[in-house]
This record gives C-alpha cells, structure tokens and sequence, in this order.
C-alpha cells in the first residue's frame, strides 16, 4: 500500500547556524537529529524503503525566518526553499514540498508562497508557531490566509517554541529539562496550536476565508478531545454560529505525527472522520520504524486504511500516486 508522510522536517546546517543567537537553547538539535535533518538523500531514501514510506512531503524544522525581520527573513525562506526545491527535482518521486514562509514580513510571505507554490511546484506552506508574537487571527496575515485560499493550498499549523511571557507563566519553576519539555512536546505545543486553530474559527477568520485547509499534527493537537466540551460552552452561550465542530471539519484537516497509541486515533475519527486524517510520522523527532509498525496496526477499515495512509494527502495536496 503506498504511504504518503506529510510532517517529515530538515534543515540545513549552514542556514540555520546563523539563527543560533536569536534561537536560544535548541535542545532537539543533538548531532544525530541534526545529521537526519540536514540528509535530503540516499540515507534518508533508505530509511523510508526500509519503513515502507513512498512519500515525504518536508518542511524547514525550526530554527527559521520567523525569527528575521525584513528583507534578512525574506532572503533566508527564499534560500530555503529554492534549496528545498532542488531535493525534490532530485528525487520527484519521493519528496515533495511545504513552503518555508517570512512571517514577519505577512505580504512578502504571500508572495513567497505563491512563489513556491506556482515556480517551485510546494503544496502549501508550513507555519511554526506565533510570529512576532502573533497568531494568524491578527489582521496583518490576512493578505497570507487570502492568498492560500487563492492559491487553493493548505497551511500547516506547525508550534514553536513559548513566548517567553508564557514560559514564565505556565512553565517557571520546575526542573529545567521537565520545564522545557512540559512547555513544548509534553503538552504547551499541543495547547498551542489548539488555540490557534479555535482563535481562528472564533474571530471568524475561517468563515471569512471559507476555502482556506489547515493541517495540524500530533492527532488534532488536543482538539479531538476539546471539541465536544467547547462546543457545549459555545452553544450555551450564544457564542458562535452553529457547531464548531462541524466547522473546523471541513475545514481541519488531522496528521498522526509523533502520536502511534490508538486511544488519539479513535478520538480523532469519531470527531473528524477519516476523511480528514492523514499519515505522518515527525522524521526525525520520531522513527520511520515506530511509524510503520503503527500504521500496520490501525483498527480501521481497509477502504479508511488507504484514506489515512495516502489518499486523504493525496487529494488534498494534488500529488500523484
């Protein structure tokens, strides 16, 4: 059966040791992980034969642009992607793109999708986080939601690291290393893109942009789990138009990344359906192994097996099996 992974991240070395000073402490990057991210070739190939996985759709990992203003964040996404666009000529058959975007800089972001998209042949964009400190609800990204409905391509709401405000709020005081990872792949990751995706819909930004698709990983980022509640609370209050859930449904769509427990997954179908969930593993943050022996055991039908596995990425990303 094919097998289409679409949260699969590199970087490349020499780009993102310029970030270093405006990055901080990077714990993910150990000399492993960053000798898995910087390889867009044979080893990486080999390790996706070897797991059963015919497509990666990658996407820049973090340090980025979004931490470079002006022309400095424009010129690094662009090096980024035209980078990133000759690994995929190299292999077509096996890689393809998400866009790498100068958030703060929302305009030249757009036309750098447009960019990657119509010259470079992406299939949407890949977005870490807040920029500058803003989730994408705040007015100067609408010229960015416009264009990618335009564009008819999704965005993937990817989290980053914490505002160092909320760090302090939510995460001081405990022992460094539970700290860091309480307040980013323990669970402040996940909270985080929840909301982004909830003040999205809630400041009625979705229902302004109806054609725009997101994509969030880590089995819906908590939103399966959260919908029902939320949904009752608006519902009693009178605070938004119909069902939430219903809303982000046809517009959210679901990665398995990092999360290969079956508890998330029948959450994530009895919410969203299996038209809306789609295979990924977090190369190389988690193993290409753990993901294939996951997939294998998915308790869902063959018909809905294919869905996750490859046509659901498919149709939405317009690649070719």
């Amino acid at each position: 059966m094919r097998v289409v992974a679409l949260e699969e991240h590199f970087l490349f070395p020499d780009l993102a040791g310029r970030l270093r000073d405006r990055a901080g402490t990077m714990p993910w990057l150990n000399p492993a992980t960053s000798a898995q991210l910087a390889d867009l070739g044979a080893a990486r190939i080999e390790d996706m034969d070897a797991n059963g996985i015919d497509v990666q759709v990658l996407s820049a990992s973090m340090p980025g642009a979004d931490l470079l203003d002006g022309r400095e964040g424009v010129d690094y996404a662009q090096a980024v992607n035209d980078r990133l666009a000759a690994a995929v000529s190299e292999y077509p058959a096996r890689f393809a793109g998400f866009a790498h975007l100068p958030m703060r800089s929302p305009a030249a972001a757009a036309d750098e999708l447009q960019r990657s998209v119509e010259q470079l042949g992406f299939r949407g964009a890949l977005i870490n986080g807040l920029s500058a400190g803003a989730f994408l609800d705040h007015a100067r990204f609408m010229v960015l939601l416009e264009r990618a409905e335009a564009l008819r391509v999704p965005l993937y709401l990817h989290p980053n690291l914490p505002p160092a405000s909320v760090v302090e709020a939510y995460y001081a005081g405990l022992p460094e290393l539970p700290g860091q990872l309480l307040a980013t792949g323990l669970f402040g990751w996940h909270a985080e893109v929840a909301i982004h995706v909830m003040r999205l819909a809630l400041s009625g930004v979705t229902a302004r942009y109806p054609g725009l698709r997101l994509i969030v990983g880590h089995m819906g980022e908590l939103l399966p789990a959260a919908i029902g509640r939320a949904d009752a609370i608006l519902t009693r209050a009178h605070a938004f138009p119909g069902s939430l859930l219903q809303h982000l449904a046809e517009r959210v769509y679901i990665t398995t990344s990092g999360v290969f427990t079956v508890p998330p997954l029948l959450a994530a179908l009895t919410t969203f359906g299996p038209d809306r969930i789609m295979f990924s593993v977090d190369y190389p943050y988690s193993r290409n192994s753990d993901g294939a022996a996951y997939i294998g055991t998915l308790p869902v039908s063959p018909t809905d097996l294919a869905k996750i596995a490859h046509g659901n990425a498919d149709r939405l990303l317009g690649l070719e099996s």
